[in-house]
């Protein structure tokens, strides 16, 4: 397993359903999942598999109906709104498949939104500069291509120095040769300056560069691999 292994996150029996009677959709069904810092977890599986109704609720975004999900010993499912809005400001970074910049803003200014309560003026360039987009910093969102929009969305992510960074479909809406350089990207945010990064994606052969893979269908987890020699992001193809 990458990382160094202290465990960062786990989710125990998580459940949870949208709707009643007939109509009722059962996104979870006792999901138990530990995440590891330093680590980069691929969660796989189709569209309606829950993939992402796990992931918004690894980020604090949404609360189970039942289950617990502990974080140093807090569990996120029984803290109130404004905690787990602090929660989720301090130690979670996300990236979603639509990038999400404010079009009035340059780059630093998007980059900054998420940084401002460091109390760290440097933090949006150095998140600027570790995606590749030093040079850019005062140019807007339609000024970039959608690959560097993407970057952007990241460096905003990382701008506040998170312990996780959950991304969904971060490639679903990017070329193929772009869609790489992301997952490049990723890939050495986890590998080279240790954070705990968790892809969600229905491409099979994503799964290939991570440190595990967490396969999902129907609402539960059906598989989960450790990968031993885990294939580097610049050489998968899909």
């Amino acid at each position: 397993m990458g990382g160094n292994g202290n465990l960062l996150l786990s989710a125990s029996s998580l459940c949870k359903t949208y709707g009643n009677g007939e109509s009722a959709v059962h996104a979870l069904s006792s999901v138990s999942l530990d995440i590891h810092e330093g680590e980069l977890l691929v969660i796989l599986g189709s569209s309606g598999s829950g993939k992402s109704t796990l992931l918004n609720m690894l980020g604090g975004i949404d609360i189970p109906d039942s289950g617990s999900i502990l974080s140093d010993g807090c569990d996120l499912c029984k803290l109130k709104d404004q905690k787990l809005t602090a929660y989720r400001r301090r130690n979670v970074g996300f990236v979603f498949q639509s990038f999400n910049l404010i079009a009035e803003l340059t780059v630093r200014e998007n980059v900054s939104m998420t940084a401002d309560h460091l109390n760290d003026p440097d933090a949006a360039l150095n998140a600027i500069s570790l995606v590749g987009l030093s040079g850019k910093e005062d140019s807007y969102p339609t000024q970039l291509s959608g690959g560097e929009q993407q970057r952007v969305s990241i460096a905003r992510a990382l701008a506040k120095n998170p312990r996780l960074l959950l991304c969904d479909e971060p490639t679903g809406a990017l070329d193929y040769e772009t869609g790489k350089q992301i997952l490049v990207e990723l890939e050495s945010l986890a590998r080279n300056h240790g954070k705990t990064v968790v892809i969600v994606t229905h491409t099979q052969e994503i799964a290939k560069m991570a440190d595990r893979v967490i396969r999902m269908r129907s609402g539960r987890i059906i598989d989960e691999q450790e990968n031993l020699s885990p294939v580097p992001a610049v050489n998968i193809e899909w």
